[in-house]
């Protein structure tokens, strides 16, 4: 047995030290180090058939590798196809994060039901009675889907030697754990060796492995920061538990875009995929209310349809109130400022409510206009007509800016019947024989004395 070695880890980034000291130089944060125990054997957990006999690589030039495209496994599930790049990367590493209870299990449990692949389902929280009943409630079939409940990787990876999988998913990586350190699971050097292994089986047998990762109170990845390195791709699942709508994006993709995103709605029987977001982010009224105004915006490559709740009132207290629920504090106040001193609108002594329905967050500026114009809707207490929306970023000075991808704006709101979209005059438009009109506007000024004379 090898002699029992021990080193100092900071809890919050992972860096390593020799020794103990109150504050890591990597993160600044204070009494995070920590020692752990890194007693490590000679064997690794993970040891392929081959590689006693494999050859070491060597250099080849660039135009000697063979590129050709590598074939994607299908997931059955568009959503989750459109964030990934086109499907899984066979040998990849994929991490997926999000809140306790946003429906990070549900989601690879009820993928893993679905596939048409040999799936080994390893879960190091739930029983298999708990998991079966899941699986009944979401769908009852599911003839490849193997479970497995176990946090030893060694034990792991016999059980894949004998099932041979086409897909592994792990739920969580903080539940497992090696013999080859002696710490506890979920510490940083158990989580580190734990995902090496994962790595190398996954690139020597080319299966896919999808591990399952909490996240901090501060919303990331529970673990060292080199976890996310290490990984291909980087997947977090948001959403507030209180709304049925949940997004998933993309943080790194070695294989595709990072700008892509996949909206689920939860249900009772299980995350459905929504195709059409703009339906379900737009409220359904019969009478027309003031203080609302539909922007159009994009997330990735997909344009939305959002709308813009306002409500402005006068301030009881001395000092107004500014609050803002899924967009900017400091550019609402901006805007604010904006409509003070370039329009003339007088709404310093004036609380202000913002909301963007639906529970997302959007971070797009070209929805600017349609918040002004939400505001303003609210200030006069007259409602903004029902098939206008809006696509500009407002400028300090007054003026509306022109934004990116204009024309895959139109046509979306083209498409769910919109009659009018207001854009900027600066705009290059490409579209000709549109059916939808396109209103050029240059400042808040134009703005104003359209919606409300």
């Amino acid at each position: 047995m090898a002699k029992v070695k021990t080193t100092f880890f900071c809890q919050n980034c992972g860096a390593q030290y020799a020794k103990w000291q109150g504050q890591c130089n990597s993160c600044k944060e204070w009494n995070t180090i920590a020692e752990e125990i890194i007693q490590k054997q000679e064997k690794a957990a993970w040891k392929s058939e081959s590689s006693t006999t494999s050859k070491a690589p060597k250099p080849l030039r660039i135009n000697e590798i063979d590129c050709a495209e590598e074939i994607r496994l299908d997931t059955t599930d568009g959503e989750l196809n459109r964030v990934l790049g086109g499907g899984i990367v066979p040998g990849s590493l994929i991490l997926l994060g999000g809140e306790p209870g946003i429906g990070k299990s549900t989601l690879l449990l009820q993928i893993s039901l679905k596939l048409p692949y040999k799936t080994l389902y390893v879960s190091g929280e739930e029983s298999q009675k708990q998991i079966k009943m899941r699986a009944e409630r979401i769908t009852p079939n599911g003839d490849n889907c193997y479970i497995l409940t176990e946090t030893k990787t060694q034990n792991i990876f016999k059980q894949i030697e004998a099932i041979q999988p086409e897909i592994v998913i792990i739920d969580s990586i903080q539940t497992l754990h090696t013999d080859y350190i002696e710490s506890t699971a979920g510490s940083i050097s158990q989580i580190r060796e734990t995902t090496a292994e994962l790595i190398k089986f996954a690139k020597e047998t080319n299966i896919p492995v999808i591990l399952i990762g909490h996240i901090t109170k501060d919303g990331t990845i529970a673990g060292p920061k080199i976890l996310e390195h290490m990984v291909d791709t980087v997947l977090q699942f948001e959403g507030d538990r209180n709304h049925v709508y949940r997004i998933l994006r993309s943080l790194k993709n070695r294989f595709g875009s990072t700008a892509e995103i996949g909206i689920y709605e939860m249900l009772g029987s299980g995350l459905r995929e929504v195709s059409n977001p703009s339906e379900i982010l737009i409220s359904h009224k019969d009478e027309e209310l003031s203080g609302t105004a539909i922007a159009t915006t994009l997330e990735g490559m997909r344009p939305l349809m959002i709308e813009i709740q306002s409500l402005v009132s006068t301030a009881v207290y001395g000092t107004p109130q500014r609050s803002t629920t899924g967009y900017n504090a400091k550019r609402l106040n901006m805007i604010l400022a904006v409509l003070e001193k370039r329009a003339g609108f007088r709404l310093g002594a004036k609380d202000v409510f913002l909301n963007v329905t639906g529970g997302i967050s959007v971070d797009d500026p070209a929805i600017d206009l349609a918040v002004v114009a939400a505001i303003l809707s609210s200030n006069e207490d007259i409602p903004v007509e029902k098939g206008f929306c809006f696509a500009g970023e407002v400028g300090l000075s007054g003026e509306i800016r022109p934004v990116n991808r204009v024309d895959q704006r139109i046509q979306e709101a083209e498409k769910l019947g919109f009659s009018t979209i207001f854009v900027s005059k600066y705009n290059k438009i490409a579209l000709k024989n549109t059916g939808i009109k396109i209103q050029l506007v240059a400042k808040i000024e134009d703005v104003a004395s359209q919606l409300f004379g």
